[in-house]
């Protein structure tokens, strides 16, 4: 499939999807934490997930375990997407949602800054860098409360230490995936690597922390967990990882931006918190820079 340089409708529509659903995401998760621990939470949904691609890459026909060289590239992606999630959760000990999140969306500037070390093409010019960081400042600027906190936690350094931590293992990944022989092959061969390996890696770390397995759940924990595994863990990263075989990793990597304010809104409509006029001034600048990184 030859590699596009620019967005077409249907990518942005996809695009615009996924932000969403993983902004609901943020919420589900957090609903799911009173009875799933959160390495459990990640571990089981990547596993599960993974026997669910499984059984689609067997339906449709779509080899998963021929040899083509692409094992060193898949271990790499998968053990930073692993690394990654690692980070955030075990960061949320010493710092606060708001900090982590936008320590997280330093991301696409990593993969800004390493992309064209992997493919001149994609390069941004200058006018795509002042979109990126006016999206970047929207998004700082809608959390920005959560720095102006008296009561900070005394390991406070330690948790946004990680949260960059989990930025350059996300935009690691992203970066392993382009310039591996990952790049070359299907979406759910690339997704499959990183459901197995993050999904054991998890696990082990939520034994190793003595994390209680969740025995038992609740109809509404259930639901939870069925929506990352079904519709966000398997669908929407099938989504994704077909998206960055055919259009510019940068280009990408900005529109994610766009999920920590769809996570806002996802809270005000199924959690009652309040829609602030920050929010809105910062869903408009995240437009606004997603629309210069994308102009022609």
């Amino acid at each position: 499939m030859p590699r596009k340089t620019h967005l077409d409708t249907l990518a942005l529509i996809t695009l615009l999807a996924c932000c969403a659903l993983w902004g609901l995401n943020q919420v589900a998760s957090k609903i799911a934490l009173a009875e799933v621990p959160p390495l459990w939470q990640a571990g089981l949904r990547s596993l599960c997930a993974a026997v669910l691609l499984l059984g689609w890459c067997g339906w449709r026909g779509i080899k998963l375990f021929e040899r083509d060289g692409s094992l060193g590239g898949g271990l790499l992606a998968g053990s930073l997407f692993g690394l990654e999630f690692a980070c955030i959760f075990a960061g949320l000990q010493f710092t606060t949602a708001s900090r982590m999140i936008v320590f997280i969306y330093l991301a696409p500037f990593v993969v800004a800054l390493g992309m064209p070390f992997i493919s001149t093409s994609e390069r941004l010019r200058p006018q795509q860098t002042v979109g990126l960081l006016l999206a970047f400042g929207a998004v700082a600027w809608a959390f920005a409360e959560g720095f102006g906190q008296s009561d900070a936690p005394p390991r406070q350094w330690l948790g946004d230490t990680l949260g960059v931590l989990a930025a350059l293992f996300w935009g690691g990944t992203t970066l392993a995936i382009r310039a591996t022989k990952l790049s070359g092959l299907s979406g759910e061969k690339t997704l499959f690597y990183q459901l197995c390996v993050s999904g054991v890696a998890l696990s082990l770390g939520a034994l190793l922390l003595g994390e209680p397995f969740p025995t038992s759940l609740s109809p509404r924990i259930s639901a939870m967990m069925a929506f990352q595994i079904v519709v966000i863990t398997f669908a929407s990263y099938l989504l994704w990882f077909r998206l960055m075989r055919q259009y510019p990793a940068t280009i990408l990597a900005s529109f994610t931006l766009l999920t920590p304010l769809f996570g806002l809104l996802a809270g005000a409509l199924l959690l009652g918190e309040p829609v602030t006029l920050r929010l809105v001034i910062a869903l408009v600048g995240v437009a606004a820079g997603i629309v210069l990184v994308n102009r022609r």
